[in-house]
């Protein structure tokens, strides 16, 4: 089975501007003081919290600012992935992709009007030919179920795709390579939420995926420092705008770009995932819809 790109949670690209040798340390130190004033730091969580632990030693981390804790071990913290820390970012990985299925399966419906349509008329139909309410009902959630097993059938191949390839090895993919990242978030002492950035020397590009957060520690605005540290990352390494896509169905995932400033520049129905193969009971049952995100940083 091809596994293609890995846009089910999010996808974003960098485009580059021409100079991608790291800036001075002054003009960097610049950039991310306006980054501070564009995006103001997070408010510090409620309650105790164990201070994180302290950063191994090495050379200044590739995403720019952010590899410290926060003063006094409080509020999110945004650093680079340690080895270790593998089976928590797949866990949180997983669990974000899972709750895909009922989300597409049900809300994703109100999205493609023609397959509302559709299963209405089967269901006037089938109470025209048998004139039976119970029967008719049978029907409207025989086809609900059929849409619950495809977009569990789809879901689950993609993510066989993605946790036998890139989140196999988070340092082998994201670590090593020249241009690419894989940052997690933590909130008293946990890993609660991932993002990753690819870098495409072919046509300097930078990908932004695998964001996702711990649903027990969402509405604290960790998304949010996720998005910005991409944000950060792109002003640091001098790119000139961040372009996001996503199959997200949720209305919050939507807002929360809209609030890092993104503007929605269209969708399509016609995406593929990887993991579908496109039979017709797929193309019946299973939909999602592709938006794309744009956020220019600085004129090209």
């Amino acid at each position: 089975m091809h596994c293609g790109p890995p846009d089910m949670v999010c996808e974003t690209k960098i485009v580059a501007a021409e100079d991608h040798e790291a800036l001075p340390g002054a003009k960097k130190d610049a950039l991310l003081a306006a980054a501070g004033a564009m995006w103001p730091p997070l408010p510090a969580a409620p309650g105790p919290a164990a201070a994180p632990a302290a950063p191994p030693p090495g050379p200044q981390p590739r995403g720019g600012a952010g590899g410290a804790g926060p003063p006094g071990g409080r509020g999110v913290y945004i650093r680079e992935f340690r080895a270790a820390e593998q089976e928590a970012a797949r866990r949180i990985f997983y669990d974000g992709i899972m709750e895909r299925i009922p989300n597409t399966a049900f809300r994703g419906l109100r999205q493609h009007p023609r397959t509302q349509l559709l299963y209405a008329l089967l269901a006037v139909l089938c109470f025209a030919l048998t004139r039976s309410l119970m029967l008719t009902c049978l029907v409207l959630a025989g086809l609900l179920g059929l849409r619950y097993y495809y977009s569990r059938k789809v879901v689950l191949a993609y993510l066989d795709c993605a946790l036998h390839t890139d989140m196999a090895d988070i340092e082998q993919y994201y670590m090593k390579p020249p241009g690419s990242c894989f940052w997690v978030a933590v909130l008293d002492g946990n890993v609660v939420g991932i993002v990753a950035a690819r870098a495409h020397e072919a046509d300097n590009t930078v990908e932004l995926l695998r964001m996702s957060v711990d649903s027990r520690f969402r509405g604290k605005g960790i998304a949010k420092a996720l998005g910005r540290k991409v944000l950060e990352f792109a002003l640091v390494h001098n790119y000139s705008a961040v372009v996001l896509g996503t199959t997200a169905v949720k209305v919050a995932a939507h807002k929360l770009y809209e609030s890092l400033g993104f503007r929605h520049m269209g969708s399509s129905d016609h995406y593929v995932l990887p993991g579908m193969t496109l039979s017709l009971a797929e193309r019946l049952f299973f939909q999602v819809r592709y938006h794309r995100y744009r956020l220019q940083l600085r004129e090209e």
